[in-house]
């Protein structure tokens, strides 16, 4: 227990509480309230211990994290089960086989193999013409923004959401968080584009900062911030993490995309991006945009077309299915399967209208 470490360390260091509260500034109250287990440490006190009781600071979060999960758990009739069911849903979010290259199936190889003819034929048939180009993307974004959108829930036709996007026409009947919604996604895959122009990397700067464009002028106060309060998922069996897990999750969300996209295909890397994104959860709303525009700006940097996942009840239902196959059973196969057909369907779209 973190108590038990903290107090162990500074007799075995030689120190007094008056000693490591002058070294850490934190009160000699509250610093033997920490040792004696009756008060958890503040995150905002974690660096101030690991640098006063010379412990590294990723040992003291691991042990607070755990000393947290026991007494939430604790009074629970079957905590091991409780704690079985967390490991095996978390086991593809994080840990050494968080890190491995997938098996792919038989099927999955076949049709990565025609996705990879497409995008070779796309990138020789590419139009010349700049406004033949702009034409396209634009016909292109809009139709992500409002399948994206509409996914979530948002009422705007496609005609809408092109009114509202590329005239700022105020559409009669539909709410104002409707409106922001399409004109925020539409942002977002502007910054999407600049930042593959720019040869931006993934990191935790740029996921930020598209969430923020995501919830701009919606929820100001949650834009571009990890969530701090527990959220569920409505309809599915699988329970995102609590909030006090997410700077972990997220830093090792970061190194197995570091780590795996020199080797994974980047259509199977795109798609463990989205779903591991979705299935961590790190933001009160916007979730599910966020990690669509994550997919699609690894599609896009590997020179693949944006994928659009569609929005009507059946695809929907498709999606989240899809989603909670991986969430619940770990089996990733249905999810790369539809990240593939909609990644082969976008290309095909693509050199259809060229």
């Amino acid at each position: 227990m973190i108590n038990e470490i903290l107090k162990e360390r500074r007799i075995e260091l030689g120190l007094k509480i008056q000693e490591i509260s002058a070294n850490t500034g934190i009160d000699q109250a509250l610093l033997s309230k920490y040792e004696s287990g009756k008060r958890m440490p503040s995150q905002k006190h974690l660096f101030g211990l690991a640098d006063g009781y010379k412990i590294s600071y990723r040992k003291l979060k691991r042990e607070m994290i755990v000393d947290k999960i026991i007494e939430m758990v604790k009074y629970e009739p079957q905590p091991m089960d409780i704690l079985m069911a967390c490991e095996s849903r978390a086991e593809y979010l994080s840990g050494d086989k968080s890190l491995e290259v997938p098996e792919l199936s038989d099927d999955i190889k076949s049709k990565l193999e025609k996705l990879d003819r497409l995008k070779d034929k796309w990138a020789e048939s590419k139009p010349l013409n700049t406004t033949q180009l702009s034409k396209l993307l634009d016909y292109f974004n809009t139709k992500y923004t409002y399948d994206s959108n509409r996914i979530e829930g948002n009422t705007l036709s496609l005609q809408e959401t092109q009114l509202v996007v590329a005239e700022g026409v105020t559409i009669s009947g539909k709410s104002m968080k409707e409106h922001l919604e399409a004109i925020n996604h539409s942002e977002a895959i502007s910054f999407l584009e600049s930042l593959i122009t720019e040869k931006e990397r993934l990191d935790r700067r740029t996921l930020l900062d598209l969430h923020r464009l995501v919830l701009k002028s919606i929820d100001n106060e949650n834009a571009g911030k990890y969530r701090n309060v527990p959220v569920t998922i409505g309809g599915s069996e699988f329970m995102p993490p609590q909030p006090f897990l997410l700077d972990k999750l997220m830093e090792d969300y970061f190194i197995h995309y570091d780590r795996q996209k020199k080797g994974m295909h980047p259509v199977i890397l795109a798609a463990e991006m989205h779903e591991r994104l979705v299935s961590i959860h790190p933001f009160l709303d916007g979730n599910g945009r966020t990690s669509r525009l994550i997919m699609n700006f690894i599609l896009l940097q590997n020179g693949y077309t944006i994928a659009i996942l569609k929005g009507d009840p059946d695809s929907r239902i498709k999606y989240y299915r899809a989603l909670e196959n991986v969430q619940v059973n770990n089996n990733p196969e249905p999810f790369y399967h539809l990240i593939i057909d909609r990644s082969i369907a976008s290309l095909e779209e693509h050199l259809n209208l060229v």
